[in-house]
């Protein structure tokens, strides 16, 4: 995970606004996930489309565009149901721009999630995000690729915890790192049981069940996989 943003092409640029109605009527919103809207979400815009006729890069089935959408909080942060949301109503990839705390003296991040096209609503992953970024922090030049679904790789790729490997595609990438999370959360889970587990025999099997996940966890990290995954 780093802190970047991009400067996306003058010929890209949308700056549409967004309206919260629009995604009540074309998503299936909760009361929840509509409170975190009214609660989370000061404005909406469409940022950006990279799209071949405005980059003049080919497309494909899977990223034949990818949008931008920029969202303002009105506090810390935007809820993930928000994103996730707003990623089920849209056919194409999109990469969120998060902004807090205005204009001149605040923060932004980068976050999306990996989106399969498919028959009806797409199908959305889990999302990833770079970290914050001061507003005194320059933008960078979009990296160069052949195509879209390269390009839209290489600006994804800034938003993973660990490197994407040599081959992969992102959706390869995700489903490494969203097995890396559950494993996490496995350890984390049994490091808890560790600290209050009174019989020695079961200290030392949780120590097992550690070790085991942990050098596990540590081959789903490693930007250079061995051969034992």
């Amino acid at each position: 995970m780093t802190g970047v943003l991009f400067e996306w092409p003058a010929g890209a640029r949308v700056d549409r606004p967004l309206r919260k109605v629009d995604i009540y009527r074309n998503a299936d919103v909760s009361s929840a996930v509509r409170a975190h809207f009214v609660d989370d979400v000061e404005s909406m815009s469409w940022t950006a489309k990279l799209s071949p006729s405005t980059t003049r890069l080919d497309g494909s089935s899977q990223v034949p565009e990818f949008q931008v959408f920029t969202i303002v909080a009105k506090g810390t942060d935007v809820d993930a149901a928000v994103l996730t949301a707003i990623d089920s109503v849209v056919r194409y990839p999109v990469i969120f721009e998060i902004r807090r705390g205005g204009e001149v003296i605040g923060e932004t991040r980068m976050t999306g999630a990996q989106k399969t096209l498919i028959s009806g609503a797409p199908k959305v992953g889990p999302h990833f995000s770079t970290d914050w970024v001061g507003a005194h922090v320059a933008r960078q030049a979009l990296p160069a690729a052949v195509d879209l679904p390269a390009l839209y790789a290489a600006v994804f790729s800034t938003l993973l915890p660990a490197a994407m490997r040599p081959g992969e595609s992102v959706s390869e990438a995700t489903d490494r790192l969203n097995r890396s999370r559950k494993l996490q959360r496995e350890i984390n889970a049994l490091e808890r049981r560790l600290r209050t587990e009174p019989q020695l025999n079961r200290k030392i099997e949780l120590r097992r069940q550690i070790k085991e996940r942990t050098a596990v966890l540590a081959e789903l990290t490693d930007p250079v996989p061995s051969n034992k995954e």
